[in-house]
């Protein structure tokens, strides 16, 4: 496939590719499960002797992507490999992952292409549960009620048959027609909170007043939309606030006026892939109204229902990241909680004080209420408010999504994919069932067995998520218990992992570099900045790097495969790592005059610095990732450093020319080039920061973090408890940005075992960095760590031995503050 084809860019699985098409024919790997799109391709030898496959209108890699079973789906048609094995896989010189701002910059895959292959058929029982569940909503709550419909009949919030109120059905009894959960009940412009008094918008005197205007508003809205007038309902000031709610009402009593897309951020996303530029100065139902209007004018829709034009809009261009989340959910008693999960295709959770998770407004109503009920727990009320952190994750999950059951520390009883509603509550199911929170799954028992460690967290919580190396671990054990080990099988034809979300901690980081272009990872010492920079580095670069030997983007810090991904990445030029100090300047990191010898002798020559190499770099290199670490960044003088960078840095001024001094030169920063730096705020306040560069950087703070060190144990030291409460002591001597981080007790990823290991970095690390922040003030010092330890009188620490000196810390730091 010559370098001339058109590319397009495409959504698949959440993620953005670019799509270079095949030309006709597809190539057949010697012993690979992947087409080809490209003889040159890395992955293949002897591409010109591998035998070819027709693909007239260059659509066999959707086809493939969209079989419900691949490897049937191969067999049918003719796709083997030369061992006679089926090809069920496409090659990144097919689809190659790009960023976001690259696929931006490309025309989208052409939507009569799309047409060619989508399945009607395999979206029609989805568009009839949707048309059931808005006649049910019809049923249960006539339009010609509305104009008197009573507060207790549409509200959230009430104690008393909660399924029987118009919200309640519209959020949670509704999934078919589309999801708005999410957010806080505020969106149903009214509701009833936990403990009783009524919620409503402040411009109305009292709740009477708030409900009759609400439903005026939400009966003009739908008659507007029965007069063919969407756009009229921009002006409906009192259901301004709820646009999904809306949107979803006109589904129910104005089917054909929209098309059942709720989210404005979602219309906006459509009309961009349809007309671009046309939403751009609309309101949010003006664009409803235009997306509509676009379809209805198209004859390739002509007879489409409104439900079945979204089924074909979010499989041929999802406006979200659509992979699969994976969360695992722990058994307290496995023998009788796995037999319920299996005999009645559930997980679930107890904690049924609490009641069914709809009624509350949104998860800090929920944490209250919780740590309420379980006040007599003998728990802190923070670790109540961690429970009920997990018990509120069950609302969040959503069809697809995976959940991993298991007991203890390291058995899988199951691996499952949620199906059905997802979150339900089963307040009681007979004999020997207790009440639960449950979300709906099918279960593959295959995937049982034991894992090769324990998880720490598994031992302390009951649901968790499943970071990417753990689930991969998963994955492929079993993977090997279905189809054993084949020696012959190469890489490229194992079972494909499948790669989940971001975590939490990365996704905050791609969304500030998404959205800035540069950001700053700070905080306190020992809070894991550089740390995450580089676990970023690994995930979203390894992501997008298909094409470079070596690289696993699921691989686990402090292993091997850590190293050897860095390694590549930064060989390949995508991944750059500096270190700011006070000697850093202008010319190393933009351009300078170097030395250079010559025939003459040294000569002063114009020398590119780090960042300008990068940028080089990232221009010939569009679809790539380029990502430029710089730790310690406050240490350098930053507007010295940066100089004319600080304009052209901003994400609307890339690829604006800016004239270098020095050279002349046009330099420009590319659209695909981040920068992260990392801060310790021990040293250097943010507000200490030129404001300047400050307002062109997303700050995110990283804070101490106890989790990792839970049910780790030096002696009788709980290390989670005892950095919690000497955290506590300096935040209420000091400040928060003086406190101390968790990896000091995580060298090379795992937590501190032996008395001395954790005495060297109580002694090496930790007592340096307090005397520092005490100047020398013993009692100061001694309010942190205690007299046992600290001599106040001889203004000296105390010379005990190791054994002796956890004992001090854990009677002054564990006992002492009750944590015992």
């Amino acid at each position: 496939m010559g370098d001339g084809a058109r590319r397009f860019a495409v959504t698949v699985g959440g993620r953005a590719y670019e799509l270079i098409p095949s030309g006709g024919d597809v190539i057949l790997p010697t012993q690979g499960s992947k087409i080809h799109h490209d003889a040159s391709c890395t992955h293949l030898t002897d591409a010109d002797r591998l035998p070819r496959h027709p693909d007239p209108d260059g659509l066999l890699w959707r086809r493939l992507l969209d079989a419900e079973d691949a490897a049937a789906h191969a067999l049918s048609t003719g796709l083997l490999n030369q061992r006679g094995r089926p090809v069920t896989g496409v090659c990144s010189c097919a689809l190659r992952p790009v960023t976001e701002s690259h696929a931006e910059s490309l025309p989208y895959w052409p939507i009569d292409d799309a047409l060619q292959v989508f399945d009607r058929s395999r979206h029609q029982a989805a568009v009839e549960a949707a048309d059931r569940e808005a006649e049910e909503i019809r049923a249960a709550f006539p339009w010609e009620e509305w104009p008197t419909l009573s507060l207790d009949r549409y509200a959230l919030g009430q104690p008393d048959s909660p399924g029987q109120v118009y919200s309640h059905a519209l959020e949670f009894g509704s999934k078919a027609l589309g999801s708005i959960t999410g957010g806080t009940a505020k969106k149903h412009f009214l509701y009833r909170q936990n403990h009783g008094a009524w919620w409503h918008d402040r411009r109305y005197g009292n709740v009477a007043e708030a409900w009759e205007q609400v439903r005026a508003g939400i009966v003009a809205a739908v008659t507007a939309a029965h007069k063919g007038r969407v756009r009229d309902i921009d002006d409906i000031v009192a259901v301004r606030s709820g646009i999904m709610v809306v949107a979803k009402t006109l589904r129910v009593y104005a089917p054909e006026a929209t098309l059942p897309v709720y989210s404005d951020s979602f219309t906006h996303h459509y009309l961009d892939r349809l007309s671009p530029g046309s939403a751009a100065k609309l309101q949010p139902f003006a664009r409803k109204e235009l997306l509509k209007s676009l379809i209805d004018d198209d004859p390739r829709f002509e007879g489409w229902p409104p439900q079945l034009v979204w089924q074909f809009l979010d499989w041929w261009a999802p406006a979200r990241r659509t992979v699969a989340r994976v969360v695992r959910i722990g058994t307290s008693d496995p023998r009788s909680d796995w037999g319920y999960f299996e005999a009645d295709g559930i997980a679930a959770v107890g904690r049924d004080r609490v009641g069914d998770l709809h009624r509350y407004a949104d998860q800090e109503e929920f944490a209250s209420a919780y740590v309420s009920a379980y006040a007599d727990s003998g728990l802190s009320g923070q670790k109540l408010t961690a429970q009920a952190a997990e018990v509120w994750r069950l609302l969040d999950l959503r069809v697809g999504d995976r959940v991993v059951a298991t007991s203890g520390k390291s058995e899988i009883l199951g691996v499952g994919r949620v199906v059905g509603n997802g979150y339900t509550w089963l307040p009681g199911r007979g004999p020997g069932r207790p009440p639960w929170h449950a979300v709906t799954v099918e279960w593959d028992e295959e995937s049982a067995g034991k894992l090769d460690e324990p998880v720490a967290d598994w031992g302390t919580s009951t649901v968790t998520d499943v970071p990417a190396p753990l689930w991969r671990k998963i994955q492929g054990a079993a993977a090997a218990r279905r189809v054993g080990a084949q020696d012959d099988t190469p890489e490229d034809s194992a079972e494909p992992v499948e790669i989940p979300p971001l975590d939490d901690d990365l996704q905050r980081i791609d969304d500030a570099l998404e959205r800035r272009g540069q950001a700053v990872l700070f905080g306190p010492p020992g809070t894991g900045k550089t740390f995450h920079a580089l676990r970023y580095a690994v995930r979203r670069l390894g992501e997008l790097s298909e094409d470079l030997p070596g690289v696993d983007p699921l691989a686990e810090p402090g292993g091997t495969a850590f190293g050897a991904t860095v390694e590549a990445l930064t060989g390949s030029g995508r991944l750059t790592v500096v270190t700011f100090h006070p000697s850093y300047g202008y010319e190393d990191f933009v351009e300078g005059l170097r030395p250079v010898k010559g025939s003459a002798g040294l000569a002063l020559e114009p020398t590119p610095g780090v960042f300008k190499r990068v940028c080089e770099t990232a221009a010939a290199n569009p679809g790539q990732l380029h990502l430029v670490i710089v730790d310690e960044l406050n240490r350098g003088n930053l507007p010295r450093i940066l100089g004319e960078l600080i304009t052209i840095l901003e994400k609307d001024k890339r690829g604006l020319p800016v004239t270098l001094p020095l050279t002349g030169d046009s330099f420009r920063v590319p659209p695909n080039v981040r920068l992260l730096g990392t801060m310790n705020t021990a040293d250097r306040s943010v507000r200490m920061l030129d404001s300047a560069v400050r307002r062109r950087f997303a700050f995110l703070e990283l804070l101490p973090d106890s989790r990792p060190l839970r049910e780790r144990r030096v002696d009788q030291l709980h290390l989670a408890d005892f950095l919690d409460e000497l955290n506590r002591r300096i935040r209420t001597h000091l400040d928060r940005e003086k406190q101390i981080g968790h990896a000091f007790f995580l060298p090379e990823g795992e937590a501190v075992s032996t008395a001395a290991e954790f005495a060297a970095i109580i002694r090496g690390e930790i007592l340096p960095l307090l005397q520092e922040y005490a100047y020398d003030d013993y009692g100061l010092l001694a309010a942190f760590l205690g007299e046992g330890l600290v001599d106040t009188t001889a203004h000296t620490l105390r010379e005990v031995s190791d054994e002796t000196l956890v004992t001090l810390l854990y009677e002054e730091l564990q006992v002492g503050a009750g944590a015992e």
